[in-house]
């Protein structure tokens, strides 16, 4: 297939609209609708691969215009608090994404993980602005869902109570949950941890990063915790090294969950080394490139690593748009039966870099 890149000389003078006229078109007016944007984003992923981009970059792109809906969506719900009386925020307050969407390595089968952290206030005027805050999670929330970003199956959201307080509160929320080795805690922290502000005051966010970065000294068994946690999703190799799902919920025998057996083990690790070093980054390929550059990473895993990440994207997105163009629903499995001899070596050698750093991880101190 020619390269729309290839008639960027095609006249005398170079015309870079020619080139990306396609995106321009698929992109359409300001005044779309919310579904009607989020409608539009897997023929944006595929008019981005078109133009050659990689596909870390294109789920870069996804996820920045996620953040778009999301605005627009809290904007939304301001705009009707207003009209219907509710007044101005009561205090300030900022709106985080978290997971993947706070990584920005979303694809095309998002749901939402969100949070609302609010500036401190009286106690006595709790009943009143948590009040105010919880309406306006549930609007934008229930936006959000319709316009094709779903509500959490898991209540990761700001619309519940535990995913919505004071600073002051979040801050011993992380304390108290930190200081244990519970199992469920430490898996709300895994989607905590990775989170992004998307709207309001960012000062809040960098506030709750400091929060958790200064328990961590004190968090010794709650990081062992998370190292053991790596168990719960292997990667999709069985003893012998062979590509090999774990069977829950695959729709046939040749079916590996590369979200669940791929990517979560590789930000898994990079989330628990970033944790323990203090890494600003929550990228998955910003985080390894801050660990190179740090010494923390050899040169050669860093390699390693960002072409493996780089890899299981591809496939991934790839899968989702060949189940969209069959008429199905994206979701993260990836059928085995389709690849080459060559393609299913690459990608055990993928998965072999994975299960490696996450034993590297673990024996760090």
């Amino acid at each position: 297939m020619r390269s729309q890149w290839r008639d960027l000389f095609a006249e005398e003078s170079v015309d870079f609209n020619r080139v990306l006229a396609p995106l321009k078109q698929l992109l359409g007016p300001e005044e779309q609708s919310l579904p009607e944007l989020r409608a539009r984003q897997a023929e944006m992923a595929r008019e981005l691969l078109r133009l050659q981009l990689p596909a870390w970059l294109v789920a870069e792109l996804i996820s920045d215009h996620n953040d778009l809906i999301y605005r627009r969506a809290i904007e939304q719900a301001l705009a009707a608090m207003q009209e219907q009386g509710w007044g101005e925020p009561p205090v300030g307050f900022c709106v985080l994404v978290m997971g993947s969407g706070g990584r920005h390595e979303s694809l095309l089968h998002p749901d939402q993980d969100n949070a609302l952290i609010l500036d401190d206030y009286p106690p006595e005027r709790h009943a009143e602005i948590d009040t105010w805050f919880l309406n306006l999670a549930e609007r934008f929330t229930a936006t959000l869902d319709e316009a094709g970003i779903p509500f959490c199956r898991g209540d990761v959201m700001a619309s519940r109570p535990l995913w919505r307080k004071p600073i002051r509160e979040w801050c011993a929320q992380m304390q108290l949950w930190m200081g244990q080795r519970r199992v469920k805690l430490v898996q709300m922290c895994n989607i905590l941890f990775d989170f992004a502000p998307v709207y309001g005051d960012a000062a809040l966010a960098d506030r709750l990063r400091t929060c958790i970065q200064q328990q961590v000294p004190e968090a010794g068994l709650f990081l062992h915790e998370m190292a053991e946690l790596f168990d719960e999703a292997p990667v999709a190799l069985d003893r012998f090294d062979r590509l090999q799902g774990d069977g829950r919920e695959a729709p046939h025998p040749n079916a590996i969950n590369l979200k669940r057996q791929g990517l979560l083990p590789l930000t898994a690790a990079l989330r628990l080394m970033a944790l323990k070093n203090d890494c600003p980054e929550v990228a998955s390929r910003a985080r390894i490139d801050w660990m190179c550059r740090h010494d923390l990473l050899t040169r050669d895993m860093a390699w390693r690593l960002n072409g493996a990440f780089e890899h299981l994207m591809e496939r991934l997105l790839n899968a989702q748009l060949a189940t969209l163009a069959s008429g199905g629903v994206p979701d993260n499995w990836l059928d085995l039966g389709v690849y080459c001899d060559a393609e299913l070596r690459q990608l055990q050698w993928d998965l072999l870099q994975v299960r490696a750093f996450q034993r590297h991880v673990r024996h760090i101190k």
